[in-house]
């Protein structure tokens, strides 16, 4: 059990405490007024932008009717249908084509012009701008139905490839989170996962090297060698072994550059049960970070260099897992290069062990949405590389 008092679990704090740090702490919400001003404000620019068609037509016909017959609204008119055409539905945009042809025929018709040629040829072409901007909304509704479907199929795949772990697994609290740093996607090259077994729960965290499908096809085949080596390897070090010749496998069956220089870093894990222990094994990977319950945090480095999986044909080395104690309300947080190489606008590098010292979250997921809103808030909101994050709270 904890060491912390009623207070601390309700949400106070006890003397001695760290005090939160608004820019990264998950206890500090938000100032309501502001959110609420900053939804009103998206409301608003939203129901502005929809109403552009309506407000393009009335401006059309204020200025048909307050100038000469020479000058024509006729940009106005045809920009009408063009708009409503991504924003609106088939039938509302049908409508607003159909009330733009009806305005010009009734304006044409009320100040006698309908019958010179110009007029017509303004009216033929603001007809036809209406039947392309039906065909416009079409295309766009394909395209915003291939795009779901799209979605649905890569969320299918990522709980497939990575399923979200339970939030409690052997005795320990854990959380995990996976953030593309390509817009819409759902996975890359990053991974984690976690596996109970008879001697302890085991952990994975790992980025492969390059981008696409074939990284993708390597995070399937890092994850399936993992789950089943955690189940029946005696040793860390024997799970480490399996991953490296499953790679190898999979680099035969990889073409052009990756046949040759394809590998992953990786940190693997393992909790023992009833023991107040952490065994690592890391293959090349950003170390672990340790945070206690006090507020201090301690990196666990490994203190003797190892390739990455998959570079076994360079050098032959014995793994040795490293210990380290892990107290109770304790956390260990295993991430990839995508928090620790974050930059911000002058380049430099977010510090996960600054920002992370002095602070103190009562569960896994706590840390992992903090850490994930400070990452975008010093990257400015666009990441550079994907994001993999894996926290274990011993309770």
């Amino acid at each position: 059990m904890d060491d912390e008092g009623p207070d601390a679990r309700a949400g106070g704090r006890l003397p001695g405490d760290p005090v939160p740090d608004p820019g990264l702490g998950d206890e500090v919400p938000p100032a309501p007024r502001a959110l609420r001003a900053a939804r009103r404000r998206a409301a608003g620019g939203h129901r502005l932008v929809r109403a552009l068609p309506v407000l393009l037509i009335v401006l059309a016909v204020v200025y048909d009717l307050l100038t000469p017959r020479y000058f024509t609204a006729g940009p106005f008119y045809t920009a009408a249908p063009l708009i409503a055409a991504p924003l609106y539905s088939r039938r509302g945009t049908v409508l607003t084509g159909a009330a733009v042809v009806a305005v010009v025929i009734a304006l044409q018709t009320s100040l006698g012009v309908i019958h010179y040629v110009d007029s017509i040829t303004e009216l033929i072409t603001i007809a036809t701008v209406a039947v392309l901007a039906v065909l416009v909304n079409a295309f766009v509704r394909r395209t915003d139905e291939r795009l779901a479907s799209t979605r649905e199929i890569a969320e299918a795949a990522q709980r497939a490839v990575l399923p979200q772990p339970a939030s409690r697994i052997g005795g320990f609290e854990i959380a995990a989170s996976y953030e593309a740093a390509q817009a819409d996607a759902f996975i890359g090259g990053d991974l984690y996962a976690v596996q109970d077994s008879a001697r302890g729960v085991r952990l994975l965290v790992g980025d492969v090297r390059g981008k696409g499908m074939g990284a993708v096809a390597a995070v399937s085949v890092v994850i399936g060698a993992f789950r089943e080596a955690a189940e029946q390897e005696a040793t860390l070090e024997a799970v480490a072994h399996r991953l490296e010749r499953a790679l190898a496998r999979e680099g035969t069956r990889r073409d052009g550059l990756d046949a040759f220089e394809g590998f992953t870093t990786a940190v693997l894990a393992e909790l023992p049960h009833g023991d107040g222990v952490v065994r690592l094994v890391n293959r090349g990977h950003p170390p672990p970070l340790l945070l206690y319950g006090d507020g201090t945090l301690r990196p666990l480095p490994a203190r003797e260099a190892a390739l990455p999986l998959g570079m076994g044909e360079l050098g032959v080395w014995p793994d040795r897992a490293e210990e380290a104690p892990f107290p109770g309300g304790a956390t260990l947080l295993l991430y990839t290069d995508g928090l620790s190489e974050a930059r911000d606008a002058r380049g430099e590098f977010y510090d996960p062990h600054a920002r992370l010292t002095g602070r103190v979250f009562r569960h896994p997921a706590d840390l992992l949405r903090a850490l994930a809103r400070d990452v975008r808030r010093h990257s400015g909101g666009g990441m550079a590389d994907d994001m993999a994050l894996l926290a274990v709270r011993r309770p």
